[in-house]
């Protein structure tokens, strides 16, 4: 090796190191699974979420010639209100603590179109991954890609321990 070949290796070197590249081994549980990561939703990511899932199921559907979906006001308030009440009672389910159905919780919002279909989710990942759940599965991926959809609604509540509660609803 001449000295030009050394001294590019120890910069080409020097300017890996100062990258900082790191890894990080993911902590496991007693059945040797990840530990969830907490995915802490601070003002200005909850601002970001809605549109990152919106522009995410909105590729979705074109990919599939279905038409985009907009958000309407009052699914989002059905789902914000189911969010939190998941959460109260510590189960993800379709049911309200008062016994509540998905319709009719966006009637008492004051929906006025058709509802088509709500998922919901308890988790610590983000809505991408969230949604990359729900599109796993036939059934709800049928509710994301549903041509006859038109309007979405989707909120969600964090508890103080960093578990989220997903809800979306969609309408046409």
């Amino acid at each position: 090796m001449n000295r030009r070949t050394v001294l590019l290796l120890g910069t080409a070197s020097a300017l890996l190191a100062a990258c900082g590249v790191t890894t990080v081994t993911p902590q496991v549980g007693s059945d040797g699974k990840p530990l969830p990561r907490v995915y802490v939703i601070d003002a200005r990511t909850a601002q970001a979420i809605p549109f990152h899932l919106l522009d995410s199921v909105n590729t979705l559907r074109r990919a599939k010639g279905a038409a985009p979906l907009v958000f309407n006001a009052a699914l989002n308030a059905a789902s914000l209100t189911h969010s939190r009440d998941m959460s109260v009672q510590n189960r993800p389910w379709h049911f309200g603590s008062d016994g509540s159905s998905p319709l009719l919780r966006v009637q008492r919002v004051g929906y006025r179109g058709r509802l088509l279909g709500e998922l919901i989710s308890e988790t610590y990942q983000t809505e991408l991954e969230t949604l990359a759940a729900w599109m796993a599965t036939p059934e709800t991926r049928d509710v994301i890609l549903d041509p006859m959809a038109r309007e979405i609604g989707f909120a969600w509540y964090q508890e103080p321990n960093g578990k989220i509660w997903w809800t979306m609803i969609t309408g046409g």
